[in-house]
């Protein structure tokens, strides 16, 4: 049981406080790299993002929140990746097959790279699930946000980014 007890609190703490962790916050420094094998099947390395206004979502198919969410950020993505936004998925400790239906089954387009072990996480400082953050297109961190996002939130986020929404 010990060794199931950081997971089963991660897991406690996400899902019944998703909402309750208020609004954006600012965020300083520079955003840590996500590259590698998509959850899609794909690759990702920083020249995808470089330059760009990145949104990056912390989620797991078994997360309520993060179901629930996931509408909003792909219709979101739709309208402004024209603008050059970017937006990246953190898959968090999932089963690869069950993140790739979630995937499907919302029509997600845009990138999502594995965390199995939660790296990914605590580099965002992400410290429960749901989590979003933006970053600007100096690769520096402008906004963080834990638990389940809106879209005034995420609206929120990017003009501070210089994004019309």
């Amino acid at each position: 049981m010990r060794k199931f007890a950081p997971v089963l609190l991660a897991f406690l703490v996400a899902c019944s406080n998703a909402g309750a962790t208020g609004g954006p916050l600012e965020a300083t420094g520079p955003m840590p790299e996500l590259s590698g094998k998509t959850v899609q099947g794909g690759q990702l390395s920083p020249s995808d993002y470089d330059g760009k206004v990145v949104v990056v979502n912390l989620w797991a198919s078994w997360c309520a929140p993060c179901r629930r969410e996931q509408p909003m950020l792909q219709s979101t993505y739709e309208r402004v990746q024209d603008q050059g936004v970017v937006f990246i998925g953190i898959d968090n400790r999932d089963d690869p097959a069950a993140a790739r239906a979630h995937l499907e089954e919302f029509g997600v387009t845009y990138p999502s790279v594995p965390d199995p072990d939660g790296k990914l996480a605590y580099e965002f400082e992400f410290w429960g699930i749901p989590a979003t953050a933006v970053a600007g297109r100096d690769g520096k961190l402008i906004y963080r946000k834990v638990g389940e996002i809106s879209q005034a939130e995420l609206n929120e986020m990017l003009r501070g980014a210089g994004i019309d929404v």
